[in-house]
């Protein structure tokens, strides 16, 4: 996810968003994490899934954990795991040691690829396939495989709101970060497919106008697109870096954000060459961009 460059809309540490829904901020608020991770107890009676589990080692959340339990007079189920970045999945061992003092729960996640370790949280996980149903009192999730801020990212409609809990792929301030683009794109036409009642982001706010930030987030990349190739249609025989691009489109810019606009920049380059618009050369250990179909150097 992206590094916030406005004010940020204050989040409680412990909140009651619907009869459903109850929101625990992860107490981690960091540059890439905005306000801190918002995890979820999902359902309506004394045993509730848990929606992420925050960083490893932050005790607040932990005692924010146990208060929401004692207050609406639950336990937890299961957790549900939406990716596998650290401040989502790195609190599952506390939560299991401190909260639950049990290692027998069910921590369900899609798998990564073949080859990829997954993050050792000291509890095996149930890995589970796209459209998984979890089910507890009064609530419905069915995960929805939406790759591309990670490759194992899952959405997750509650079913009885028509709501989406959407992990790092909307977000409710700023935009967001991905692995790869061209999946990610998809799975943000997945999520509009889904035509969700509102979003439960795992940073910012509360998205009340999900229909339109979804529309939004692929406007803004089909946008950054746009200035990436209509950039480099400047001069067609020129190579340019992917640095030399974000001086040209990012006018401005702060510097201190300038490395997360290249990241997102290359994402935008890798998914061109998918596409067949961009070729991508490499010279002295530099990796060189230009219009595809146009002289070389």
């Amino acid at each position: 996810m992206a590094a916030a460059a406005q004010k940020l809309t204050p989040i409680p540490n412990l909140e009651r968003l619907s009869q459903r829904v109850i929101r625990i901020l992860g107490c981690n608020a960091r540059a890439m994490t905005l306000q801190g991770t918002n995890t979820y107890l999902v359902g309506t009676g004394p045993k509730k899934i848990l929606i992420d589990a925050g960083d490893p080692g932050v005790p607040d959340y932990i005692n924010n954990l146990k208060t929401a339990l004692k207050d609406f007079q639950s336990s937890i189920q299961e957790i549900v795991i939406t990716h596998w970045h650290i401040d989502h999945v790195g609190g599952v061992g506390d939560v299991c040691r401190d909260v639950l003092q049990s290692t027998d729960v069910k921590v369900s996640k899609f798998s990564r690829p073949d080859g990829i370790e997954e993050y050792n949280t000291g509890i095996p996980y149930n890995f589970v396939k796209d459209n998984a149903v979890f089910k507890t009192e009064g609530a419905t999730l069915r995960a929805v495989f939406t790759p591309g801020h990670s490759d194992d990212h899952m959405v997750l409609l509650l079913e009885e709101d028509q709501a989406v809990f959407s992990g790092d792929s909307i977000l409710g301030e700023t935009t967001a970060m991905f692995q790869d683009l061209h999946t990610y794109m998809a799975s943000l036409e997945r999520i509009l497919q889904l035509r969700p009642s509102l979003i439960y982001p795992s940073h910012g706010p509360v998205i009340l106008d999900p229909m339109d930030r979804v529309k939004n987030y692929i406007k803004h990349r089909l946008m950054r697109e746009k200035q990436i190739v209509e950039t480099l249609q400047k001069d067609p025989n020129v190579w340019l870096t992917s640095m030399e691009l974000v001086d040209q489109i990012y006018v401005d810019l702060a510097a201190g954000l300038k490395n997360a606009a290249n990241t997102n920049v290359c994402q935008h380059l890798l998914k061109l060459v998918k596409d067949g618009k961009v070729e991508c050369s490499e010279k002295d250990g530099t990796k060189l961009w230009k219009i595809k179909g146009q002289s070389n150097m």
